[in-house]
């Protein structure tokens, strides 16, 4: 049997298969389910170029099994901690992501996540789905005010920069942590300050970085015990960015008001005890769950193939290093 020119490791938006068949490349593609390691290792020898997801680990020994031949590995997703760039930049091969293009709807996550905790949203809904309504108490569920109150963004990065600019919908103050001054996120009115007066300050802190040894824990017990009790933590960013048992025992003791989280540090796992808290918002790793932007997130992971195949730089290459080899 011949082998197809692009692996997908998984089944994704059908704008990625229909993007590379109009321009000429065959395609395999996954299942549902995520591609066992085993089943990985055995079906990217021949390929030309392959688009993997975040679950797809991408070792040296992956990047060997590909073959000389194998000139791009285009990341399904922002994040490409899965892929170990140093080897495939060593081996010349090319690493892409996909940015931009999911940024409002996860931006619109965030804050859906946020005003849902604030609000006690998903808690309301049990209860009228208990049965156990008996009707309006003006002490129930009684949550806090979003609307100019203190938001602290960890991350000024495009996702960071677009909650802040739906914040000023609220007339939040914006305090926010970056390596660097945000030009965008002052012109929302934004602060850059440090960590500990951010999560001191704060009533909403929302987590925006991406996954490095740096960031790994960046929220654990020390910085949960700075924030207000009051206060309510967003992840939408990477699982391990939060010590998940530490937010746990924060949650559980009253030392931190509330959650909403998109992803989690042992997915699908969660910590023991997240679960049964009513103090926290759970949502399944949506933050790029749109039909339009998942579609999106494909034709640009597609291109991305394209492009590298035909010898032409691709859009959002990560590593740059492995183009100046050529």
């Amino acid at each position: 049997m011949c082998m197809k020119d692009v692996l997908i490791t998984r089944r994704i938006s059908d704008a990625a298969e229909q993007t590379l068949a109009e321009a000429g490349l065959s395609v395999d593609v996954g299942t549902n389910e995520p591609m066992p390691r085993e089943r990985l290792h055995a079906s990217v020898p021949g390929r030309r170029g392959v688009i993997c997801l975040l679950h797809d680990r991408v070792d040296d020994q992956v990047l060997v099994a590909a073959g000389p031949q194998c000139r791009i590995f285009a990341n399904y997703a922002v994040g490409y901690d899965n892929i170990d760039l140093e080897a495939a930049t060593r081996r010349g091969i090319l690493v892409t992501n996909t940015p931009d293009v999911l940024t409002d709807a996860t931006a619109d996550l965030a804050f859906s996540l946020l005003l849902a905790a604030a609000r006690r949203l998903i808690e309301g809904d049990h209860l009228m789905r208990s049965g156990r309504w008996s009707g309006w108490s003006p002490l129930q569920l009684l949550g806090r005010d979003p609307t100019e109150s203190i938001l602290g963004i960890i991350g000024a990065g495009r996702i960071g920069t677009t909650v802040a600019q739906r914040s000023t919908g609220f007339r939040m103050r914006i305090l926010y942590v970056d390596q660097r001054p945000s030009t965008e996120i002052e012109r929302f009115g934004g602060t850059r300050v440090d960590m500990p007066t951010l999560l001191r300050e704060s009533d909403f802190v929302t987590l925006h970085v991406n996954l490095t040894p740096e960031t790994h824990h960046l929220i654990g017990a020390e910085q949960l015990a700075l924030m207000k009790p009051t206060a309510c933590l967003i992840n939408t960013s990477r699982g391990p960015v939060v010590d998940e048992r530490a937010l746990v025992e924060a949650l559980s003791s009253g030392r931190l008001g509330s959650a909403g989280l998109d992803v989690y540090e042992d997915e699908p796992a969660l910590a023991p005890g997240l679960r049964e808290l009513d103090n926290v918002v759970l949502s399944p790793h949506l933050g790029s769950a749109t039909e339009q932007t998942r579609a999106r997130m494909a034709r640009l992971a597609a291109r991305n193939i394209i492009a590298a195949l035909d010898g032409r730089r691709p859009e959002t290459l990560v590593n740059l290093d492995a183009w100046k080899r050529d």
